[in-house]
């Protein structure tokens, strides 16, 4: 066990250094945009949560594939890989269109959550480019996704990481301008961001032509017509696990959009929050993906002991690194907001959301480990029903009336006027989403009673 356990902790911190990479873009386009304007970043955090809830949603579909993938690597089926990733491109193509086109077209949202009109064209600019950049993002993540399941993340990472190196000065540069561009503001991290997402994909692709260890796959053979039948497992699999992380990342992302309203002072403060939250999520997240691809691979093994102790081992872990991440928020809270920004009024705020943030850490760990190991036992549509129920509405609605609805006797108006009603409402949401979690999964790995017959039972 010692051994899996190291095995499963190279595996996440390899996936851990590539995810907070990639995290490192969003952090990057938050400095960025608070030193150029408190405008900018607004439209930075409402264009963001946009982007991150249509590709999330999306690229959960392709992750949830992962355990897949790993079953048929662990009962020695290579070529059936090769086949399935295959048939994922119709997929891929599919989801494509749907996210470019609320991308592209994200006026009724707007117009929904009552984003105020000075933000929306700087918005749907930030979303136009963006748009673009979404089919190369989600073919990178099927990739990333392969490399996991088949062991090798080291490529991945490599790749993250070097982009991440492109991607900040791209941002300085197209944000401020210079050197005959003009200043192009939260656009210019857009365009960065679309140019980094091509650059990756491409050499994503090469590495999969030339690396030998991608031969057993004999992924380059003709695409075959719509396999129906393996299109409808992964429809059953990846669309409640998407639409799971859709209700997750919006139940998040949506307080963006009605933050908003209360101007760039609490839009700013909740970015740097949101974004903060979102680099301690790598964590779990990284964990998560890496026990989910080892259970899986024993799974498909035929050894379900092994599997069920993995899962017990990596759950101790995850609540543990919960515990010590929210504790670290806590402590350091004051000191970590003046990193992001040199305001005053924001560093104030931000100091108090942090507060929040941590208690919404340690849920957000359990209830990560819990919702991908289930997705090995193909369990996806409870978790789903249950991220509707106290998300979306314990979470995101209960918050909403209580920042906007609820008329708060004297003393307490102040206190609407900021995010935290909506903060604190996700963070116990959150709370009793892990519960119930991490009971659905006790329940499902619960090796089965031994059957007795009637004559010993005599």
């Amino acid at each position: 066990m010692k051994g899996e356990l190291q095995y499963i902790g190279r595996h996440a911190g390899t996936v851990l250094a590539g995810q907070l990479a990639v995290m490192a873009f969003g952090t990057t386009d938050t400095i960025v945009a608070s030193r150029y304007s408190n405008e900018a970043v607004a439209a930075l955090s409402v264009g963001s949560a946009i982007f991150i809830s249509v590709y999330a949603s999306l690229m959960g579909i392709f992750q949830a594939l992962l355990p897949l993938w790993s079953e048929q690597r662990g009962a020695g089926r290579p070529r059936a890989i090769g086949h399935s990733l295959r048939q994922s491109m119709y997929l891929c193509a599919t989801a494509c269109v749907l996210g470019m086109a609320v991308l592209l077209m994200p006026d009724a949202l707007l117009r929904w959550t009552d984003v105020p009109d000075a933000l929306q064209l700087e918005v749907k600019r930030y979303l136009a480019v963006l748009a673009w950049g979404l089919p190369p993002a989600l073919l990178f993540r099927i990739y990333s996704a392969l490399n996991q399941a088949l062991g090798h993340p080291k490529l991945v990472t490599w790749l993250q990481l070097i982009s991440l190196l492109i991607k900040i000065p791209l941002s300085v540069w197209f944000t401020f301008g210079g050197l005959g561009l003009a200043p192009l503001g939260a656009v210019g991290c857009a365009l960065a961001t679309l140019l980094v997402n091509y650059t990756m994909f491409a050499v994503a692709l090469w590495l999969m032509r030339t690396q030998d260890f991608y031969a057993p796959l004999a992924l380059w053979q003709k695409l075959e017509p719509p396999d129906w039948r393996q299109l409808g497992r992964f429809c059953r699999l990846g669309i409640p696990a998407g639409l799971a992380i859709l209700v997750e990342v919006t139940s998040f992302t949506l307080m963006a959009l009605y933050v908003a309203r209360q101007g760039p002072l609490s839009s700013a403060s909740h970015q740097i929050a949101a974004n903060l939250a979102a680099i301690c999520y790598m964590v779990p997240l990284s964990l998560a993906i890496a026990t989910s691809a080892r259970v899986s691979y024993w799974r498909g093994a035929g050894d379900e002991a092994q599997a069920r102790t993995l899962i017990q081992q990596c759950f101790k872990l995850a609540l543990m690194i919960g515990m010590a991440t929210a504790a670290t928020l806590f402590v350091a809270r004051s000191w970590i907001a003046d990193i992001y920004t040199d305001s005053p009024q924001v560093l104030a705020m931000t100091s108090w959301l942090l507060i929040c943030v941590a208690a919404y850490h340690v849920a957000d760990c359990v209830q990560t480990y819990c919702i991908f190991v289930l997705r090995c036992y193909r369990v996806t549509v409870a978790p789903l029903v249950l991220y509707c129920l106290l998300l979306w509405g314990g979470g995101l609605g209960l918050g909403y009336w209580l920042t906007y609805r609820w008329q708060a006797a004297p003393g307490w108006q102040d206190w609407q006027a900021t995010p935290m009603p909506l903060w604190i409402c996700s963070a116990a949401a959150l709370l009793v989403t892990a519960l119930a979690f991490s009971t659905i999964l006790h329940k499902t790995i619960r090796p089965p009673k031994p059957q007795t017959s009637p004559r010993s039972a005599q």
